[in-house]
């Protein structure tokens, strides 16, 4: 029995879309942040995708103070090197995302049409939802992120996802989250036998148009 779904912005680029993009937002965000990206992505006009955006739950952040913000998981410490994330916050949000696939499953998606993308605090859970997902998805896209939690990621629960096509990028000047946790996480999967195509770009906590410009490439290769 699964949850409520997340509540979500959608944007179908053309009628019965063939395929899915679930891009993730970041800490204190919603999904209302990337939305207006889709048309910036350049996608092709035979490519009916529908994106999702969904809204993470709000929720106190220990790091801030106990401020409360739309959060994928609670944040307990954090600096340019570690994150200290909350395992079972972020399990649960993991389960949002797959009751998510499951709904575009049930609509005639299936899975290995589906791109699981994210920003930040949502890059690190479509790192760790879309390698631990029971089914082959189409490609994972990670944007300024990191591993909330290693110990999620072993052969056994990544063997449906070890060989989908990963893209990485981060800002060298990220002062948030700090390009070395972007190294260290594309390193980490790596290890594991994930195939990581790793970019950086003189930016900070951002994206910029050549990354959105390779993000709609990728999403063209992988979806077509």
């Amino acid at each position: 029995m699964t949850s409520a779904l997340l509540p979500c912005v959608t944007i179908e680029t053309a009628p019965n879309p063939t395929a899915t993009v679930i891009w993730l937002h970041g800490l204190g965000a919603d999904g209302n942040d990337f939305a207006g990206i889709v048309p910036e992505l350049g996608l092709p006009a035979d490519l009916a995708v529908r994106f999702i955006f969904p809204h993470a739950p709000t929720m106190p952040i220990t790091c801030n103070n106990g401020y409360v913000m739309r959060a994928w998981y609670d944040i307990v410490h954090f600096d340019q090197i570690s994150r200290q994330a909350d395992i079972a916050g972020v399990q649960q949000s993991v389960q949002s995302i797959r009751d998510l696939i499951a709904a575009e499953n049930a609509k005639g998606i299936p899975s290995h049409r589906i791109v699981l993308a994210g920003f930040s605090q949502g890059g690190a859970i479509a790192y760790t939802a879309g390698l631990t997902h029971p089914e082959a998805l189409a490609g994972i896209v990670a944007l300024s992120t990191y591993l909330p939690a290693e110990s999620l990621l072993t052969a056994d629960t990544i063997a449906a996802n070890q060989t989908t096509p990963v893209l990485a990028a981060h800002g060298s000047q990220d002062p948030v989250v700090g390009v070395v946790l972007g190294e260290k996480a594309k390193d980490f999967v790596a290890n594991l036998g994930v195939k990581v195509d790793w970019h950086t770009y003189p930016m900070q906590h951002s994206v910029c148009l050549p990354e959105i410009q390779l993000i709609g490439k990728f999403i063209t290769a992988n979806l077509r």
